[in-house]
Parts: structure tokens; C-alpha cells; sequence
């Protein structure tokens, strides 16, 4: 049986805790040993361990349910031996990085787990896309994680003004969040970042392209990850990352990640998205009604910020397309949300046809 001490000096450096240990007492009452997955990969996962890293089976663990599959980060108990091994269990999540499945079912995908910082790579070799930072933003906060947004491939903007527009334009659709730019190429900022994610797991996450295997190889010190030249013309890349890997990092801490994400669709990211948007939630306390959607509604405090210039219309646009994108995958699952939904629909229905009568009395 390993020790608890060479349990702590092997697996301190991917996290491993008191809190951790307490929560894992009834597994090693039960003779099995602690380890964290540090890659999954077709029903099976690489776990390091004490004794080292082994190669075990995940089928054990309820396997037909996304949000219960054993996904990388996860502090998990493991036979001793066997063959083959198998995860018994894994240990309850404090955090959880989850996205919508693009099935046609209201179905969640884990894609790491434990997270302190969410790092969203946003490359600058291609324009700025707002709205899908703030849709990584969202998940990020849903998340529990702390998010972070790191702007890759700074040394391609070289007009230190036209750098701080970007980053402006980026702290303004990330509020309370650091936004840092970085050269992974050069070094430039990768000090601030190191610091940043030198405790605890940092997932890194952001489309194919935005320079993610590159930061990664930075921030290990070594080219631990393959990358691949980004087409000129949109800056996207082949999926050099096609697993998600968990590495420890020399200056302390440990960094998932992975693949490029094509889709970062929302999964019950309310509150995440509430985050996002603080200001318009904070507006929209002082709005008429207290149901208010900000449309045409009288004695609305979001309209009048857009039209006073104090918010800026994109990003009320963008907080609706989110809204109604979290209420839709929200409503497939829950029945009193559809119910809601439906009378909204029937009394904006109402509403309209309403108008068009008022209207049409005008004209005759």
C-alpha cells in the first residue's frame, strides 16, 4: 500500500490536497489507489498515480451519461492492478467546464473538470470576434473557474495604439476579467501568464488556430504539443490538439488543453452569462418592468443607455442572441421554462398584431 506521504509528494504537483485526501478516505479504505486523468481517449484514460501513470478502463463509471463519463482533470479511484484496470469512481467535481452537444438532444459535454482558470486564446492574427469571446466568457464563468483572456500572436500588431484599441475593445466585453497579450514566439507577456496559472489547473481553451499548442509549449518549456502553420486568409488551423491533456508546469500548477473548438455552444449558462453582461443586468434593475426584454418596451433603462451611447448596441445584441440561446437549450429539458416561453411568444404575438390593427386604423 503507498503511503499518504509519497501520495502527497507524487501528486501535489497536479493538485492534490488535503481536501482532496479527506474526500478519497472511503476509496483507500476500500484498497483502491488515488490518481488524476491526465488524458482520456476512447473509453479508456491515462491516470498518474503515486506508482506512476497507468492506462485503465472507463467503462466502469456510468458511461452513458455525457455529464458522468470520466473526462480529463478528474481525481479518480483505480484498482491497484488487474488487468485490465478499471476507474471505480471519481471524486466529486468542484468545477466543471461544460458545452452543449451539437446532438439534437439538450445533452451537456464535460471537457475538463476541476478548473481554477478558464484561459480563452483569442488570436490577433485574424479580426476580433467580440461575441464569441463573450460566449467562451460565459461558459467560463458558468463554469466556477476564474476566467482569463490571453490575445496570442501579439508581435503581429506591432503600433503599440493599435495593440491597446484591441485590448480596450476586449476589456470592455470581459468585465472583471484580465486581459493580457501575449507573444509566445518572442516571450513577450508570458511572465504575467505564468504567474497567473503558476496554482492550481488552468484549462486552455479557443478556436484551432489561436495559438493554443504554442502557449501551451511556452508555458511547459518544452514542445510538448504539435503545431501547425494557420491559413493566411481566417487564421483558423488544422486541429493540432485532438485529445485533451493534462501537463504539469515547471513553475507550479498544472494546464489542460484542448482541441480547437469549432462550436462553444451554451448549456444552462445563465448565471455565467449574467456575469458577462454585468452592466445590462445592473440597468436593467432600474427598467419599468421588472420582465422586461429591452426591446420596445416602455421605460426601458437598456434602451435608453444604447441610445444615450453609455452601452454600445453590439453588446446588447449579443447578450439577447445569448439569452435566447440559453432559454431554447434550457427548455428542451425543462417544462416550466418552455411554458414560460410559450406565452412570451403568445403575448408578443399578441402584441404585434396589435400594432399592425393600430396601424392599419391609421391608415384608413
Amino acid at each position: 500500500m503507498t503511503s499518504t506521504s509519497a501520495v502527497f509528494s507524487a501528486l501535489s504537483p497536479y493538485g492534490w490536497d488535503e481536501a482532496w485526501a479527506d474526500a478519497f478516505a472511503p476509496y483507500a479504505a476500500d484498497g483502491l489507489l488515488p490518481g488524476r486523468v491526465v488524458r482520456v481517449d476512447r473509453g479508456q484514460c491515462d491516470i498518474v498515480t503515486a506508482g506512476g501513470t497507468v492506462r485503465a478502463d472507463t467503462e466502469y463509471v456510468v458511461p452513458r451519461d455525457p455529464m458522468k463519463v470520466v473526462c480529463t482533470g478528474d481525481w479518480v479511484a483505480v484498482d491497484p492492478a488487474g488487468d485490465p484496470r478499471y476507474v471505480r469512481a471519481y471524486l466529486p467535481r468542484r468545477t466543471a467546464f461544460v458545452r452543449s452537444t451539437s446532438s439534437k438532444r439538450s445533452e451537456g459535454q464535460i471537457l475538463a473538470a476541476n478548473v481554477d482558470h478558464a484561459v480563452v486564446a483569442v488570436s490577433l492574427a485574424v479580426e476580433l470576434d467580440l461575441g464569441r469571446v463573450e460566449r467562451f466568457l460565459a461558459l467560463a464563468w458558468e463554469s466556477g473557474a476564474q476566467p482569463v483572456v490571453v490575445l496570442t500572436k501579439a508581435d503581429l500588431v506591432p503600433d503599440p495604439v493599435t495593440l491597446a484599441h484591441l485590448v480596450r475593445d476586449v476589456e470592455t466585453s470581459a468585465p472583471g476579467v484580465p486581459v493580457l497579450t501575449v507573444s509566445a514566439l518572442h516571450g513577450d507577456g508570458l511572465d504575467v501568464l505564468v504567474a497567473l496559472v503558476g496554482s492550481g489547473t488552468s484549462v486552455l481553451l479557443g478556436q484551432s488556430g489561436a495559438g493554443k499548442s504554442t502557449l501551451a509549449n511556452a508555458l511547459v518549456g518544452t514542445d510538448v504539443m504539435d503545431v501547425r502553420a494557420a491559413r493566411d486568409v481566417d487564421g483558423k488551423g488544422r486541429h493540432t490538439t485532438t485529445t485533451r491533456n493534462l501537463l504539469a508546469l515547471p513553475s507550479g500548477g498544472v494546464l489542460i488543453d484542448t482541441p480547437g473548438l469549432r462550436g462553444v455552444g451554451l448549456f444552462d449558462a445563465e448565471t455565467g452569462v449574467g456575469q458577462v453582461f454585468a452592466e445590462i443586468e445592473e440597468l436593467a434593475e432600474d427598467c419599468r418592468f421588472h420582465d422586461c426584454a429591452h426591446e420596445t418596451e416602455p421605460g426601458c433603462a437598456v434602451r435608453s443607455a444604447v441610445a444615450s451611447g453609455a452601452l454600445p448596441e453590439r453588446r446588447l445584441e449579443s447578450y439577447r442572441k445569448l439569452i435566447r440561446e440559453n432559454q431554447w437549450i434550457t427548455a428542451k429539458t425543462d417544462a416550466r421554462v418552455r411554458a414560460e416561453l410559450r406565452r412570451d411568444w403568445k403575448r408578443k404575438g399578441a402584441e404585434g398584431r396589435a400594432a399592425m390593427e393600430a396601424k392599419r386604423g391609421r391608415w384608413r
